[in-house]
């Protein structure tokens, strides 16, 4: 595994190595969906194909770096706008560096190259909320700041947290707080479904139609984070029927951040698993020393915005055939806490969304203890590489290979597109790695 320059801790940013590649990746899925495209081909090991690309989005310029930074001695140039011309993932500064790297990119080009031909399948949304093309020629405000001002709910109710302006989780003395939409009930979900839920839903049209919700509300941007949960119980096999009324489903969830400032979102498990308790440990060094130890039960949806409606009415929450979500917050790594949580709670299922194993060695002891224990563990990753580079990192410990599935998993995975799964070949060990990719992420 590659080592890592930030201090040790589960789901930190990405490393820059991964970033580097990532912010490439996006790059070249722009320019993918341009009228222009260059010619893809395969160089020879003792050739490179140069190619210069002007590395544009659909509206503004986007900044990449050389993909030789940190392995060349001469400081790069100004922009990296040489774009590899076999998988199209990578871009340079200068040809020279382009030289220099490819005695390492040439071990990765194919690989980089087949996962790049699936990049179209990022831009398949069912979704029809956008961002006007003119607003972002004429400001530098971020995508997602212009996407959350167009529907109005910048700054407010839960999406306080969804850009950089809003607060800090530190800053946050109350995690169970926000518990507002401030959307009109006919685009949030903020009473009990009108219909059980289908078995199983496996797309996010699949949850709006159940839901009475159209595509152009952007709750799917919250609400990836339950519907993901939702999906991994799935892949895991788990027969949450078993918990109908008699037991709780322990599900232990691994180096949350964002989702501290929007826990009420999970209110939407209660919906999906009716009658089930289920209760979440959520552990990871991002949670705050001063919320160490703290619950949240969870026993009614967010509101929407009309004073009116039913689901500010307290007789809402008293459904029985409805599930209780209970939330216990923990600060620290998970196999350093792994014992005072078991005290009260064996998990079922172990999740670590957007894991990072790759980049950061501090998960290289937490997967070793869960191998140990056998429960199944879903940790998923940004990017169709970063998942390759983490189940590598998994099979140096397990002493198995991970292997693809015989059919991929084109589920949507409810973080909105692409998922690839992968387990040892013999399947006597429990990781599954996902590949669950967002344009809101």
């Amino acid at each position: 595994c590659p080592p890592s320059s930030s201090p040790p801790g589960h789901r930190p940013p990405a490393g820059r190595a991964q970033k580097r590649l990532t912010e490439s990746l996006v790059s070249a899925w722009s320019s993918s969906t341009s009228t222009s495209q260059p010619a893809v081909f395969r160089p020879k090991d003792d050739e490179i194909s140069l190619l210069t690309v002007n590395i544009t989005t659909g509206f503004s310029p986007t900044i990449m770096e050389c993909a030789a930074k940190g392995i060349v001695e001469d400081p790069c140039a100004s922009g990296a706008n040489r774009r590899c011309g076999s998988c199209g993932a990578v871009a340079y500064c200068s040809k020279d560096h382009q030289f220099i790297h490819w005695k390492v990119h040439k071990e990765e080009c194919a690989r980089l190259a087949t996962q790049m031909s699936r990049i179209d399948m990022l831009s398949q949304f069912p979704f029809t909320f956008s961002v006007e093309p003119h607003a972002l020629n004429h400001t530098k405000r971020s995508m997602r700041c212009l996407f959350l001002e167009s529907m109005k709910v910048h700054l407010k109710g839960l999406w306080k947290s969804g850009c950089m302006c809003g607060p800090d989780i530190a800053s946050v003395k109350d995690l169970s707080i926000t518990t507002e939409w401030n959307m009109e009930s006919s685009l949030c979900p903020c009473t009990e479904p009108e219909n059980p839920v289908p078995a199983p839903l496996a797309s996010w049209e699949d949850y709006f139609q159940w839901r009475s919700l159209p595509l152009h509300s952007p709750v799917a941007v919250l609400l990836h984070w339950p519907l993901t949960l939702y999906h991994c119980l799935q892949l895991s096999r788990i027969q949450t029927s078993r918990y109908d009324g008699h037991d709780t489903l322990h599900i232990h969830y691994l180096g949350p951040e964002k989702e501290l400032l929007q826990l009420a979102v999970f209110a939407e498990l209660r919906a999906l698993f009716p009658g089930v308790h289920l209760r979440i440990e959520l552990v990871g060094p991002a949670v705050p020393r001063s919320r160490d130890g703290e619950v949240v039960n969870i026993s009614s949806y967010p509101n929407c915005s009309g004073e009116s409606c039913h689901c500010r009415s307290s007789i809402a929450s008293e459904n029985l055939n409805c599930s209780e979500v209970t939330l216990k917050i923990w600060k620290g790594l998970y196999h350093e806490r792994y014992g005072d949580i078991v005290k009260d709670s064996n998990p079922h299922l172990i999740l670590a969304p957007n894991a990072g194993v790759a980049a950061y060695p501090s998960w290289m002891p937490t997967i070793e203890m869960i191998r140990g224990i056998g429960v199944p563990a879903i940790f998923t990753d940004f990017c169709e590489e970063a998942a390759h580079l983490a189940s590598c990192c998994i099979s140096s410990i397990t002493g198995q290979p991970l292997g693809l599935p015989v059919c991929p998993i084109y589920a949507q995975s409810f973080v909105i597109s692409f998922a690839v799964a992968l387990w040892s070949a013999d399947q006597t060990d429990t990781f599954i790695i996902c590949h669950f990719s967002s344009r809101y992420r």
